[in-house]
């Protein structure tokens, strides 16, 4: 596990190890070769970094079908379309949060992977619980899959019905800021503002973890 911690006077941070695909923070939707993806394939993009993240960094080389150590911008296009059939665009987007759950966690099962569960948050949650959530799941070692549909700020227009990734955040007397990833860049913003939308339609968090070996072991005993 790899989580770069800073202490700077008043304020702490935590960064996971991310990964740079020739230059990009992460990858990036904007690359799609193919139309509809290109247009709302952000779910299976999220996805796609999730692997690339859980083959470098925890060992679970299965996720990723392509050379991980040396990660390119055609062979991620080409894992997108691997994922694509998991979380497929439709007409009103991946926008639950089981959606994601159940389409990546076929993905997961299909390569081989049963080590993993998902927890959700929907958005309808405090954000003392979401700052809670991320701050749990990125110390221990895991980047936090975040959909947000409406904002009423229209600063936050390119991550309106938007899939992307949460892995850091930063304490500090200002507040509780996170640092995301989307469109092969690196973006930070203070989660209160982030997560007041002032709509009722909401989005939410995913939690990744270890599954439970016990309830593991129950289940496949069936």
């Amino acid at each position: 596990m790899a989580v770069k911690i800073e202490r700077i006077e008043d304020r702490m941070k935590k960064t996971l190890d991310y990964f740079m695909i020739e230059g990009a923070v992460g990858g990036n939707q904007e690359w799609f070769k193919n139309v509809v993806m290109y247009i709302g394939g952000c779910a299976a993009a999220t996805a796609c970094d999730c692997c690339i993240y859980l083959a470098l960094r925890r060992g679970m080389r299965r996720l990723y079908p392509y050379d991980a150590a040396h990660l390119t911008r055609e062979d991620y296009v080409a894992f997108s379309m691997k994922m694509k059939p998991y979380l497929r665009p439709r007409v009103n987007g991946v926008n639950k949060l089981y959606m994601f759950t159940e389409g990546f966690g076929k993905y997961l099962a299909d390569a081989g992977e049963r080590g993993l569960s998902f927890e959700e948050l929907p958005g309808t949650e405090s954000c003392g619980a979401a700052e809670a959530f991320i701050r749990r799941h990125i110390d221990s070692g895991y980047p936090v899959p975040y959909l947000m549909l409406r904002h009423k700020k229209a600063y936050y227009k390119d991550f309106v019905w938007h899939w992307f990734l949460c892995y850091g955040y930063e304490e500090s007397e200002a507040g509780f800021r996170i640092t995301v990833a989307t469109y092969g860049e690196s973006s930070t913003f203070l989660l209160s503002d982030l997560w007041d939308t002032g709509y009722d339609e909401k989005g939410g968090l995913i939690g990744i973890g270890c599954a439970d070996y016990a309830a593991l072991t129950s289940k496949n005993d069936y």
